[in-house]
């Protein structure tokens, strides 16, 4: 491997850990730990050793399209791929951070979206990509009902009046 394409990976991975950087800094904390969650809930160390191997598919997935498709086909591509990196980005900071259930459920929601966006347009130009996604897909929704669980189970906690708290 060259040293592009080894910077290039580099790159990659920098890229979703530092999406995942939001959740450590936005990290589940005692107002969490207070909220009423549905039975199936996974344990918390579950969602660190599940988003792990997710960013580094997500990684390995983007860079075998930059790696692998010429760029004019790869360039709306890696723009879904960056779309549904900054929305995952997003959501720990309005969750976690800002207290938003509904708000946090719209992101999940736009998230899911993208990522499927991003599947179908990676498994086009690159099928191992595109398969890589798959798994993120299926976490991406579950975590989305996770979210919208907690959020109805804990509707007396939601700002009165704001149909996005």
């Amino acid at each position: 491997m060259d040293t592009e394409t080894m910077m290039a990976l580099g790159g990659f991975l920098l890229a979703c850990f530092a999406a995942a950087s939001t959740s450590a800094a936005f990290k589940p904390g005692p107002w969490y730990q207070s909220l009423r969650k549905p039975f199936w809930t996974p344990p918390d160390w579950l969602f660190s050793v599940a988003w792990t191997i997710l960013y580094l598919m997500m990684a390995v997935a983007g860079w075998l399209v930059w790696r692998d498709v010429p760029e004019e086909a790869a360039t709306l591509p890696l723009i879904a791929f960056a779309v549904q990196l900054a929305l995952n980005a997003l959501w720990a900071p309005v969750f976690f951070g800002a207290h938003r259930m509904a708000l946090g459920f719209v992101v999940m929601m736009l998230l899911w979206v993208a990522v499927l966006a991003t599947i179908v347009l990676f498994l086009r130009v690159q099928t191992i990509a595109g398969l890589l996604l798959i798994p993120y897909a299926f976490w991406v929704i579950f975590a989305a009902f996770l979210n919208l669980g907690i959020w109805v189970m804990n509707a007396d906690r939601a700002n009165a009046g704001d149909p996005l708290s």
